[in-house]
């Protein structure tokens, strides 16, 4: 009889199984994104308050009706030696035409994702860097970051494989043009 082989798991298996296994501490999020498990706290009042700010300003003047979703999960393509990134941002939205979030599982492909938010917190880097590459790599076609530490805001357009092709940022206080489907200028004055 002869034994059966078993390849040994890849790195990219072991960070799946151990993210998936992760026992979140109640209120928090735990996220698998460009290989790093990241964990975050509950956040804080402001970074709420920026979130609903932007959030009423989308509903009320986005020239494509929109759904939001805050804290979906989003299954995001990768490096190839990593596995698929397993994404929350502060904000997902849609146009509601598309309904994507009605029966979705908790983790779902970012296919028709007009843009995300994300709100800078307690590991702003992730939020700025390792988050920002891969919504890239998963076409997600508008990456909207306020910055609470540079006090600004920066629209992300125009994804490739690993990166966004235009960046335009924003002090707080400066309107921030959206392009379509949204198709009006962001407010930030009350972001002073």
């Amino acid at each position: 009889m002869t034994a059966m082989l078993h390849e040994p798991p890849t790195r990219a298996d072991v960070l799946l199984e151990g993210f998936l296994a992760l026992g979140t501490p109640e209120g928090f999020r735990a996220e698998l994104v460009e290989g790093d498990i990241i964990v975050t706290p509950p956040p804080d009042g402001d970074h709420e308050k920026y979130i609903s700010r932007m959030v009423r300003q989308v509903l009320r003047s986005a020239r494509t009706e929109m759904d939001f979703s805050g804290n979906k999960g989003l299954l995001l393509r990768s490096a190839p030696d990593l596995p698929r990134n397993h994404f929350i941002p502060d904000v997902t939205f849609a146009p509601v035409e598309r309904d994507l979030f009605g029966g979705a599982a908790p983790w779902m492909p970012c296919d028709g994702v007009a843009m995300v938010l994300e709100v800078t917190s307690t590991r702003a880097a992730a939020d700025r860097e390792t988050k920002l590459r891969a919504c890239a790599r998963g076409g997600i076609p508008l990456y909207l970051l306020v910055d609470r530490d540079a006090s600004s805001l920066t629209l992300f357009t125009d994804p490739e494989q690993g990166g966004y092709r235009e960046a335009h940022t924003v002090p707080f206080g400066k309107a921030l043009p959206l392009p379509e489907p949204f198709g009006f200028d962001l407010e930030t004055a009350e972001f002073l």
